[in-house]
């Protein structure tokens, strides 16, 4: 084994972890500026077991989320992408940097979910463009068991965000290689006309619909695990109660706001004491 192989080193992917019975708490990251690349190391060392680096709705692209997975991957955290959409060339881009696992949103049916898988791997399981000698997935070609392991090590994750999507659960839960659903509550209640309402019973039970039935299977048999954002009106420990797997707790920009805005109240309240008034 050449000395450059047998220093790499190697974390426990996110996939393995969750064979093994852990569950997994984890953080949306948009702010994705290669200046501020010190939010993604905070947030890691914060002790989350994993960080999404949000291309769908986070202003940056791809240049910005390499400098990201750096950061988070150097504080000895794992790193997932979602891309914008279910497309060959956004999944391509993203899995070449070597990210842990990847988020698909708007999964609606099987054969979506059965085109991200595909999009996940190499001919001729998939239709993966071929570039593991020269790209960071592969330590540029060092990781001499990458073909052996990167299907194996690689979480894929579905998002299912319509009405469609909960109708149609069971065959995307059935896809091979479709390793876990994301549900997406708020643009589930849009797409029931509760874009306003996201606590609404109807959304409530939409949502336990798709959730009993990714549960029903069994993800070392071909099923999914459950993953789910922590909402005000669905907070992390009611996820927790009803089986959940993965908890995305909040996003950074929702955290900075909580404590900007907390900051202000706190100083308003102090010049109040101090002035009487």
């Amino acid at each position: 084994m050449s000395s450059a192989t047998s220093s790499i080193q190697t974390r426990k992917s996110l996939k393995s972890r969750l064979r093994e019975g852990e569950n997994l708490y984890g953080l949306f990251l948009l702010s994705l500026s290669p200046e501020i690349a010190e939010i993604a190391e905070i947030a890691a060392f914060s002790g989350y077991d994993f960080i999404i680096i949000d291309l769908e709705h986070g202003p940056g692209g791809i240049r910005e989320a390499i400098n990201c997975i750096r950061a988070i991957e150097a504080a000895g955290c794992s790193a997932v992408v979602r891309v914008p959409d279910v497309t060959q060339a956004w999944a391509k881009k993203a899995l070449d940097l070597g990210t842990a696992g990847i988020m698909f949103p708007m999964v609606e049916n099987g054969g979506s979910a059965s085109d991200a898988v595909s999009f996940c791997r190499y001919r001729p399981d998939g239709v993966r463009g071929c570039a593991y000698t020269v790209v960071r997935d592969s330590k540029f070609g060092f990781d001499e068991a990458y073909l052996a392991n990167y299907i194996d090590d690689l979480l894929v994750m579905c998002q299912i965000e319509s009405e469609e999507g909960v109708k149609n659960v069971n065959e995307i839960v059935a896809v091979d290689g479709m390793d876990c659903v994301m549900m997406g509550p708020r643009d589930l209640s849009a797409s029931l006309g509760l874009l306003h309402d996201p606590g609404n019973p109807k959304v409530k039970s939409t949502m336990r619909t798709a959730e009993t039935a990714v549960l029903a299977s069994d993800p070392v048999k071909g099923g999914a695990y459950l993953a789910g954002m922590a909402t005000a009106q669905d907070m992390a420990a009611d996820l927790w109660s009803r089986g959940y797997h993965i908890v995305l707790g909040s996003a950074d920009v929702s955290l900075f706001k909580k404590a900007a805005v907390d900051d202000v109240k706190a100083n308003k309240k102090s010049v109040v004491a101090v002035s009487g008034v």
